[in-house]
């Protein structure tokens, strides 16, 4: 294919997605009317259930494949040999709509305001994974086929933290055989450019208990006697976290890796205004260490945050008490190529140095995920989001949050790619969840060129 006739192909799937805006808008509302809500279940079969049959009607091989959880929708339409297969993940399941009465419109019935669509799911994630099956459903109607292979996965239990999706694709890799994974998920920049996010953090959360006598004593009469759990655990921290911003647990860093000439050029290139985030934070300097540049700090540091202390007494006034138990919640976000093994492994071995009274609780992790700004699938991507909004995207090293794209770097073993498509105050997990309506219609036409620009590329495994 010439790049005449590329232009072409684009061009008439742009303007049947132009065409049929009002319809696929309509759809997606109706979608956005059936709650699918992993925490307690609502809605999850119905919703899945429709999910395979639109598949299905695209000529996919579509089903529900269970797990000890709720089932993933696995959609495959391999009948492009010899060309590269696309793995398009999304999340069908939303967050619960709490508090209700923060909502200006109900959260299942969609409400269009300012060029806005209103409605739990909105942009998380159902209106960005509907995007990319309506760019599916636009190439077919189109061209009566797909550029390239498409494999089409959808989770029902993003939002309770993918506890099954690891096993799943490890169980499954035969029938995914993808050459790579596009995840359309989270906003774009902050600034409202485009971007192509090409790794996340990682995170393991826990907690460090610790007990002194069997009940709270009198601060006075037992203060200096008795051992006071606060204070055990305040101690114990200090020695995980020095003044300077350096986490000083033994061998946290080793596995953490600078960024390269090319990251380094990527970062520089991303918009922030510091002083500006400082006012809307109300923040007069940022956390130590002060010369770290802002983006480096949230691709290639990981970080040790105290969540909450908790023990004795909070409330007002005052009580002299001398509290007996004390918890503190922390995670940890990790880097390339830290794991959460290693590092679980070198915190509770700080804990059982440093605070032996101290019960180190370990709760849940996920791994960080990490793919090359050089790979062979970035700029074919970059050129179809540009050639679909309009406008450069930014390349984002990796993202400062987690997200389960390990399981496509590591589980499978092939690189991931965020193109996200949601506004970036679409709040997400909060009430009045949204997303612009020119978004989603920029996203169907993404999703349309990325495979188009995809499908001119041979498989990975015939190149090998």
């Amino acid at each position: 294919m010439t790049p005449t006739d590329l232009q072409q192909d684009l061009e008439r799937v742009f303007a049947h997605i132009e065409d049929n805006r009002q319809t696929y808008l309509q759809r997606l509302i109706e979608y956005l009317r059936h709650p699918s809500i992993s925490a307690y279940g609502e809605g999850i079969e119905e919703v899945a259930v429709y999910l395979v049959g639109w598949l299905k009607q695209m000529g996919f091989q579509a089903d529900l494949q269970p797990t000890p959880g709720w089932p993933m929708v696995l959609g495959r339409r391999l009948d492009a040999p010899g060309k590269t297969t696309v793995l398009f993940y999304g999340h069908y399941d939303v967050q619960p709509p709490d508090p209700l009465e923060a909502w200006v419109s109900p959260p299942f019935e969609p409400t269009i305001r300012n060029q806005r669509i209103y409605a739990r799911g909105a942009g998380d994630n159902k209106g960005q994974h509907f995007a990319n099956l309506l760019a599916l459903e636009a190439l077919l109607a189109v061209y009566g086929a797909l550029p390239c292979n498409v494999i089409v996965l959808l989770e029902g239990e993003e939002e309770t933290g993918s506890p099954h999706i690891q096993d799943f694709i490890h169980t499954h890799k035969a029938e995914i055989p993808a050459d790579l994974a596009i995840i359309s998920d989270g906003p774009v920049d902050n600034s409202g450019q485009p971007c192509i996010g090409f790794g996340v953090r990682g995170v393991v959360s826990f907690e460090l208990r610790t007990r002194g006598a069997n009940s709270d004593l009198h601060s006075g009469n037992w203060g200096g006697i008795a051992p006071n759990p606060l204070w055990r655990l305040v101690h114990l921290l200090s020695t995980m976290k020095n003044e300077q911003g350096q986490i000083t647990i033994a061998g946290f860093y080793d596995q953490v890796r600078p960024p390269t000439e090319q990251e380094q050029l990527a970062l520089s290139r991303l918009p922030v205004d510091i002083a500006a985030v400082k006012r809307e934070l109300d923040l007069a300097h940022f956390d130590a260490p002060l010369e770290r540049p802002f983006f480096e700090r949230l691709s290639f540091w990981p970080t040790l945050t105290i969540n909450g202390l908790h023990g004795g007494y909070g409330g007002p006034g005052s009580k002299t008490v001398l509290p007996h138990e004390a918890v503190v919640k922390c995670d940890a976000r990790l880097v390339a190529d830290q794991s959460v093994e290693e590092i679980r492994a070198k915190i509770a071995a700080h804990v059982a140095r440093y605070g032996p009274e101290v019960e180190f609780v370990w709760q849940d992790g996920m791994e960080p995920s990490k793919t090359r700004l050089d790979s062979p699938y970035a700029e074919p991507i970059r050129q179809a989001i540009l050639a679909a909004q309009g406008e450069e995207p930014l390349l984002v090293p990796c993202m400062g949050g987690s997200l389960p794209t390990y399981v496509f770097t590591k589980t499978l073993g092939v690189p991931a790619f965020s193109v996200p498509y949601a506004n970036a105050d679409e709040a997400n997990h909060a009430p009045n969840e949204n997303l612009e309506i020119e978004r989603f219609i920029k996203g169907i036409k993404t999703g349309a060129a990325m495979l188009l620009q995809l499908g001119l590329l041979p498989s990975a495994s015939q190149a090998r």
